[in-house]
């Protein structure tokens, strides 16, 4: 019999919108420990719509909630969307269409395909960050951010690019061009509002340690945050005779002891300094690179692969502790943004400064021995270094220093120079201050005022939210401010703190404004009053389970930590962290084919000549078939509304989790969806069959006896699988035990009845549907998950070994926990054993319980 899928999954779904099957409450009955808050990135709603990736960590959170619900968890899982952002905006500028127009039509998309595929989200806690109602709250958090002193306004460099007229966000920036028009980005200074998230580096880095998050994440993160201890040291400069001209070169040096080896100094082209010391000489060469460097990314600077290149600008410093004058450059591998901006270049001892002075033909001075060289008695390192050496060892060419292990100079060399007064201990980190503006209109308006007597000043609490005014054209000013600068009639305001006339904060926020804080929206998303109320909060934070892609790594998960520590500073959260534990899905990817210059061709470019030969329609050239990530361009993206529309929403979901483990990226083949399909029909059609009446657990007859057996040990299987997020083996579990099920021509009530619940996480609609057939009237959902009795889970037979001497000479079945007076028995009279102790005397007999007897004779 045919599954009807197409009736049966539109039924269900109807039956949960109209029931709110999924609703949750803050039930004050459940104690801590039975609220769970499971929690998917939520997505950006794109005109694309969803293809088969997005499910992927959908279903495995909407599988794992409703396991948790059959377990007696009170459950919050929630959906919304991160609705702000720089595509819609995009589209804007092409169509004229206002941002908010095609965002709640894609969001209507998103929302009946995520529907659609049945995942159990309380749609009553749906948010969109673009909505006055949420965003009124995102600048609510942002004021409380300035008025503690984490926002301020400053001049920085960002991406520019000069066709569009507009500054772009890193992730806008490809290979140093504009993602949108192709145009080569440059380094421009604007006025920006930067967020202070420094202030928490060593907290962020710190509570790390507590969560239970993929170790790579963690290391990313550790990375990205960049702690690290040294010394700060400051370099005169000195005019062409020799004389100190009270400037100064401060520098930031995790190997302080390498300061002999400091045989020139680089500065970044941004440098405040460069301008000032610049000699009139190098002033063209220097204005030139500085040009150029403006063009590059942070990226592409910092690129160890690349040539190092940079100018001398004519200045000299002294290095402090050899009195030796050394030349100061500029170049773009040093960024302004990390430590001061300046390096003492040691290029025998750093890959990056040996490069740069092989380059330029610039002194190398070895200061560090290795530890063999040094122990092994040489004495002589006069020479110049062919190569750099990084690692740690002895002190050589430092003076009286030399001799000194590196960690022990690192000490005494740092406590010399500050009884100098040339240098102080410090703590330095590659985080950088959060630049938080946009020179957008489709965010989140800053609520500030520009008063020329009171400064800088906040709107009042009450006028929020700050709304997004109409615009007749979202094209970017060009001056490098956003299109709201435009609008005369919305910047010219009157200062809430002297009532005088002023002018509005023109810059918007960021797209990651609003995903920083949305998991506390989800636990009272309607209030108008506060964010969200803190007895909420505190019923269900923090976030049991978050499931995203690793392409969040580092910058939402971190900007989500800060804020929520900020938060927690100022009493509004009980929680130091956001999310517990965090689980990276895989990447579900599909087959794309590759030149022999590794370029790829789309899909519909593709002739296929056989099960392994391809070739290109155009070209000719044969191709080869590779694994890639799913995309528009390469024409391999699946709709899974074509897949639910041929097998249905539970066959898909199986699918996708039958793949393999959730955290491991997988090729989507849609061949493979047909077993999955089968199976599911083999259910269907095996509830036909006779459903009989008998005990629990029967073990009267051989049948009922092996089918309990089978029904106890997929119900521990599916049990320990679903909850470890091992999906796959859940599924090729339930499937063994259909397998065997299918032979027999009737079925016990409660093996059926039982299995249903387990299917039911996830293939929900045919769970039901089942349900339902076998004469229940509330939904599945909530019925108790099934339990597993352990003795009907050991296996009830064993082969057990027969040694003589510790040599294999037989084996024999017997039933699990057999005595060991009847194992010695039955071993004894094993033919192999009665051949090998014949006429030999008996010493001892070793037996271990379902394994092994061992005959020991003389």
């Amino acid at each position: 019999m045919a599954y009807p899928f197409s009736t049966i999954e539109p039924k269900w779904q109807k039956y949960w919108e109209e029931n709110k099957t999924f609703r949750t409450v803050e039930d004050k009955n459940y104690p801590k420990d039975k609220r769970l808050y499971i929690l998917d990135m939520f997505p950006y709603p794109s005109g694309d719509g969803l293809h088969v990736g997005h499910p992927e960590g959908y279903t495995a959170t909407d599988i794992y909630s409703r396991f948790l619900r059959m377990n007696g968890y009170n459950v919050l899982h929630p959906m919304g969307f991160d609705s702000f952002g720089l595509p819609a905006e995009n589209y804007a500028i092409k169509t004229g269409i206002h941002p908010l127009i095609t965002t709640r039509k894609n969001m209507e998309t998103f929302r009946n395909q995520i529907k659609s595929i049945g995942l159990s989200y309380d749609w009553d806690r749906e948010i969109s960050t673009s909505e006055e109602s949420y965003y009124k709250w995102t600048q609510w958090i942002f004021l409380q951010l300035f008025k503690k002193g984490l926002a301020y306004e400053k001049e920085a460099p960002i991406n520019w690019c000069p066709s569009c007229l507009t500054g772009l966000a890193n992730e806008e920036v490809k290979d140093g061009k504009c993602e949108r028009c192709g145009a080569q980005i440059q380094r421009k200074n604007l006025r920006q509002w930067i967020l202070k998230i420094t202030e928490y580096a060593e907290r962020l880095l710190e509570d790390l340690d507590e969560l239970d998050w993929p170790e790579s994440i963690k290391i990313m993160q550790k990375n990205w945050i960049g702690k690290s201890t040294g010394a700060e040291v400051d370099f005169a400069l000195i005019d062409k005779s020799g004389k100190e001209t009270g400037q100064k070169i401060k520098v930031y040096t995790t190997r302080p002891d390498t300061i002999f080896g400091a045989t020139y100094m680089v500065l970044a082209p941004e440098h405040e300094l460069v301008k000032s010391i610049t000699t009139k000489e190098q002033s063209k060469a220097v204005a030139d690179y500085i040009e150029e460097a403006a063009k590059k990314s942070d990226l592409e600077r910092t690129d160890l692969a690349k040539n190092k290149t940079g100018v001398f600008t004519g200045a000299y410093a002294i290095n402090p502790l050899t009195e030796q004058k050394i030349p100061v450059w500029i170049s773009d591998y040093i960024l302004i943004s990390y430590g001061t901006g300046a390096i003492m270049a040691v290029p025998a001892h750093d890959e990056r400064d040996f490069e740069f002075a092989t380059q330029f033909n610039l002194p190398k001075i070895k200061v560090v021995a290795g530890v063999e060289e040094w122990e092994g008695g040489k004495r002589d390192f006069s020479e110049e270094p062919k190569a750099c050496t990084t690692e740690d060892g002895y002190s050589v060419n430092s003076k009286q220093f030399d001799g000194l292990k590196t960690e022990e100079a690192k000490t005494k060399i740092t406590e010399h120079l500050e009884n100098l007064g040339i240098a102080k201990k410090a703590v330095n980190y590659k985080l950088r201050d959060w630049i938080f503006s946009r020179q957008r209109y489709w965010g989140e308006p800053i609520p500030l005022v520009h008063c020329p007597c009171c400064g800088i000043v906040p709107i009042d609490e009450h006028d929020l939210p700050l709304s997004l005014p109409q615009v007749e054209s979202y094209t970017p000013t060009g001056t490098g401010e956003s299109p709201l600068a435009a609008i005369d009639s919305w910047v010219n305001t009157k200062c809430p703190k002297c009532g005088k006339e002023a002018k509005r904060e023109t810059n918007t926020m960021p797209q990651w404004a609003g995903s920083c804080w949305y998991y506390l929206r989800y636990a009272d998303p309607n209030n108008n009053e506060v964010f969200a109320d803190k007895e909420k909060c505190d019923y269900w934070m923090p976030v049991d389970l978050y499931v995203g892609g690793t392409e969040h790594a580092v910058l939402h998960l971190l900007y989500a930590r800060f804020w929520h520590k900020v938060l927690y500073d100022l009493g509004l959260v009980s929680t130091k962290e956001p999310f517990t534990r965090l689980v990276n899905q895989g990447m579900i990817t599909s087959f794309a084919y590759m030149r022999k210059n590794k370029s790829l061709v789309p899909a519909d470019k593709v002739k296929k000549i056989s099960e392994t030969e391809f070739e290109d329609i155009e070209t000719g050239e044969t191709l080869e078939q590779v694994i890639a990530k799913m995309s528009k361009s390469l024409k391999n993206v699946i709709n899974p509304d074509d897949i639910i529309k041929e097998y249905g929403a539970d066959t898909l979901r199986l699918y996708e989790m039958f793949l393999g483990p959730l955290e491991v990226s997988k090729p989507w083949n849609t061949s493979g969806i047909m077993g999955v399909f089968r199976f599911l029909e083999k259910i269907w059609n095996l509830s036909d069959r006779e459903i009989y009446k008998t005990p629990v657990n029967d073990t009267s007859t051989p049948e009922t006896k092996a089918l309990t057996v089978l029904l106890n040990k997929t119900i521990r299987k599916v049990t320990e699988d679903t909850a470890s997020l091992n999906f796959n083996t859940a599924i090729s579990q339930m499937m063994i035990f259909i397998n065997e099920v299918s032979k027999h021509k009737k079925i016990p009530h409660y093996v059926w009845y039982n299995f249903v619940k387990l299917l039911n996480p996830y293939a929900p609609h045919l769970a039901e549907e089942l349900w339902q057939k076998m004469g229940n009237d509330e939904s599945i959902a909530y019925s108790h998950w099934p339990m597993f009795v352990e003795k009907f889970c050991v296996d009830q037979t064993c082969t057990v070994v027969v040694q003589v001497n510790g040599k294999l000479r037989g084996k024999f079945e017997v039933e699990a926990g057999t005595s060991k007076e009847e194992l010695e028995k039955l071993a004894l009279a094993n033919e192999g054993a009665i051949r090998n102790i014949e006429g030999k005397e008996i010493k001892k007999i070793i037996t271990v319980p379902d394994k092994l007897v061992n005959i020991v004779v003389q």
